[in-house]
């Protein structure tokens, strides 16, 4: 079986930057174990698979898909990154002309629309609660050392613990921050965290473009030392930030080495608007 394979440097303009995902094309059934084989293969933080729904149905003129995601140990329930990677794929390549995508996920339906300088992803917004730093003590030395921290959140839908690191931080301290994550895994077993978040206040009459917050993202539970861009923890970014900026429209950056910026909006309906720019990189055919 030959599958058409693309590669998408999403969350940017500029090739190389951004986070790379691949995008595979099935138009026929792939087997469970071939889904796993080929994000392996891949070897990025993300491997998307976008199905048809209907035997009718086609990547120029359908609007909505089926979709998932894996990493290369294991399925993921969201991503941001390669769900706009995918639907850079229909919009540029597949020359879909719909102006609006609707992917069917584990997460429930997501929507990408097509916008003037980029992609607007439809996301649902996760809320966060305070975490007793007790509990997470080691977990957070192991990987920060003495770094400050300001506030610890939990989002119990994603597994993801939030670290925000004191105000007296900039955004170099952040890009520099040497973490560990290597044992994050053997000190926590239980399965409640998958992902580390560590996020910093922007600062005001900084660098030109001027951002709101500054994150990065951390996930060895599920194979992925650092992200570099994540779509998916601005759904648990997005609501924590507006409250504490009293704002609800955004501009972040993701300050990993390859670095990501995302605007955000968040919706009257409970719902926010993550919207980015994507890349096409790579156009090949994976044989399987």
């Amino acid at each position: 079986m030959k599958l058409p394979m693309f590669i998408v440097d999403a969350f940017t303009a500029t090739a190389f930057r951004g986070n790379p995902a691949a995008v595979c094309l099935v138009e026929n059934t792939l087997d469970e174990d071939s889904h796993q084989h080929i994000a392996r293969e891949m070897n990025l933080s993300e491997t998307a698979f976008i199905r048809k729904l209907q035997p009718t149905d086609n990547f120029t003129q359908s609007s909505r898909f089926g979709l998932r995601w894996f990493t290369p140990e294991s399925e993921f329930p969201l991503c941001g990154h390669a769900t706009l990677a995918s639907a850079a794929v229909l919009f540029h390549k597949m020359k879909n002309t719909n102006n609006t995508l609707t992917f069917v996920t584990m997460s429930g339906e997501l929507k990408a629309r097509r916008a003037e300088d980029g992609i607007v992803l439809d996301f649902p917004l996760y809320p966060t609660s305070p975490q007793d730093l007790h509990e997470v003590e080691d977990l957070i030395k192991a990987a920060i050392g003495d770094t400050l921290v300001q506030d610890i959140r939990y989002s119990p839908d994603t597994k993801n613990l939030m670290v925000r690191l004191s105000d007296s931080y900039n955004r170099s301290f952040l890009e520099t921050l040497k973490v560990n994550t290597e044992p994050l895994p053997r000190i926590e077993q239980t399965g409640k965290v998958k992902g580390l978040i560590l996020t910093l206040k922007g600062e005001p009459g900084g660098r030109t473009p001027q951002y709101d917050f500054y994150s990065r993202y951390f996930a060895p539970w599920v194979g992925v030392a650092e992200d570099p861009v994540t779509g998916s923890t601005h759904t648990i970014l997005g609501p924590y930030w507006s409250e504490e900026l009293g704002k609800k429209e955004m501009r972040a950056f993701q300050c990993s080495r390859r670095g990501g910026e995302l605007d955000i909006s968040l919706r009257p309906d409970g719902r926010v608007d993550l919207k980015g720019g994507a890349a096409i990189v790579l156009e090949g055919t994976l044989t399987v």
